[in-house]
Formats: structure tokens, C-alpha cells, sequence
């Protein structure tokens, strides 16, 4: 179990389950409509899935911990295709289409994650980071902790 929690350090953050006033100012900055796509990097327990998927989004969500992805899936069973939970390292693949993407990530992967979103959406996309800003970008707006980013 150890080894679950631990190794997600080695690409990301560690499972912190996200607040309710941080979920919802990372749904609010996003900005989506029903059906649009949020991308979530590290989707731990899937709080963060669960409330999009009420709100109406298609969304996948990346856990590298098989645990919290069991987790996350069982939370977010009943939205059926329109929630993905992927058990894999983000890092690895290409990303799918997405209209916003939302990560919680140790401040030494933000300029990997910035370069990766230049990469993979080079016609924009909507970041929106918890707690830790992207180095030499401006957030367009911030809320309760939450930074949104447009590229």
C-alpha cells in the first residue's frame, strides 16, 4: 500500500483530498458547458470527477495509485460513458481532447505540465492548478487558492 501512495510522488503530487470551496472555484474558472471535456491530472478519489460529471461535463480522470483510481471509479459509476478513470501515468500518453484541464501538482512539475499543454493543445486549452502557480505565466483569474490559465 506503501508503494501506492508513495510512487505517485515520482510523477506528480500526493493524494490530498480536494476541499469543497476548491472544487468549486476549479468548476467555476473552467467555465464549461454541459458536455464539454475536463481533463483531470491525478484524479485521487474522484471528488473533483464526481462534481464535474454532476455538472453536467464528459470527463477522464488520470491515477497513477490503482487504489484511489478503484476508488474514483466506484464513486463515479452512475455517469457511465460520461466519465472515464483512467488508471495510468498521465505523463505517459497523449491526452485526449479536452476543453479544461485541472491538476494538483508539486511546483517542480508545473514547467513539464506547461510544456506538455503547449504540446498537446496548440489550439488552446483552460488550466486550472490548485495551489501552485505555472512559472513565468499569468493566471487570468484566481479563486480560493485556484488559478486558471488559458493558453
Amino acid at each position: 500500500m506503501l508503494v501506492c501512495f508513495a510512487g505517485v510522488l515520482l510523477v506528480g503530487a500526493p493524494y490530498l483530498p480536494t476541499l469543497s470551496p476548491q472544487v468549486s472555484a476549479a468548476l467555476t474558472l473552467a467555465d464549461l458547458q454541459p458536455g464539454q471535456t475536463l481533463l483531470e491530472l491525478g484524479c485521487g478519489d474522484g471528488k473533483v470527477v464526481l462534481a464535474a460529471a454532476k455538472a453536467g461535463y464528459t470527463v477522464i480522470g488520470y491515477e497513477l495509485n490503482p487504489l484511489m483510481a478503484a476508488v474514483a471509479w466506484l464513486r463515479t459509476r452512475r455517469y457511465g460513458k460520461q466519465v472515464q478513470i483512467r488508471c495510468a501515468n498521465f505523463w505517459q500518453p497523449n491526452w485526449p481532447p479536452a476543453d479544461a484541464i485541472f491538476v494538483f501538482l508539486l511546483p517542480k512539475y508545473m514547467t513539464k505540465l506547461d510544456n506538455k499543454v503547449m504540446q498537446q493543445y496548440p489550439k488552446g486549452v483552460k488550466v486550472i492548478s490548485f495551489a501552485f502557480r505555472i512559472p513565468n505565466r499569468e493566471p487570468k483569474n484566481t479563486l480560493n487558492g485556484v488559478f486558471l490559465y488559458k493558453y
